[in-house]
């Protein structure tokens, strides 16, 4: 028997991400749903993320967090589905290079902004706000894809995280953001991840005074 794949969970979190990363997979996985402020902080998951947060996945006895770290590591899983570039190509570093801007410098900013303690520039690894929207924009325009000519998870993450923060307004609804965002939204997989979250949100209320995502 293979490997079991657990996926720790709750539908108003990023964890949507992890998911739609599930779906676009294949593979077969358990869901735990966990809630802000009680299951997610109990010592059974602390002890599977310290750091009590969501998303997680446990795959036999490998823990892997934060979502870019785990939707990389989902793609290397099956190769064959080319939801990665080969190792070693031109196209792998170009890869890596989007995951982590959008899990580096563009999630810090939204996060600064949002708290209103943007950093100096010299200092901030996202530089200025000017700056991140500009590579965003110019990474998404006129093109469906950010690495080569097939979707990969890097186009995923871009996609997700567009259309979250255009949702929240975070960023504004510029043609090619909202281009980018909804041509993958309309795949097979994100559309099946969206309908189980949606399914779980009415039962996981995100709770007002819950402080962290």
């Amino acid at each position: 028997m293979g490997k079991t794949l657990t996926f720790y969970t709750n539908p108003q979190s990023r964890a949507r991400i992890t998911r739609w990363m599930l779906e676009e997979t294949g593979l077969p996985y358990e869901e735990v749903v966990l809630d802000f402020g009680t299951t997610m902080k109990s010592p059974e998951y602390l002890a599977v993320n310290p750091m009590g947060k969501v998303p997680a996945i446990r795959h036999g006895d490998l823990v892997v967090t934060e979502n870019a770290a785990i939707c990389a590591y989902l793609a290397d899983l099956v190769p064959e589905k080319g939801l990665a570039p080969p190792a070693g190509s031109p196209e792998r570093g170009a890869y890596y290079r989007w995951l982590f801007f959008l899990a580096g410098p563009v999630e810090s900013l939204l996060t600064a902004k949002e708290t209103g303690a943007l950093a100096d520039p010299l200092a901030a690894g996202y530089g200025s706000e000017a700056d991140v929207l500009r590579v965003l924009e110019q990474a998404v325009s006129g093109s469906q894809h950010l690495v080569g000519d097939r979707f990969t998870t890097a186009d995923l993450l871009m996609a997700a995280f567009l259309g979250y923060y255009m949702m929240v307004g975070m960023l504004e609804k510029k043609q090619a953001f909202t281009a980018f965002a909804r041509l993958h939204a309309a795949r097979p997989a994100a559309r099946a991840a969206e309908a189980r979250d949606n399914e779980l949100a009415a039962a996981h209320p995100f709770p007002l005074e819950a402080q962290e995502a």
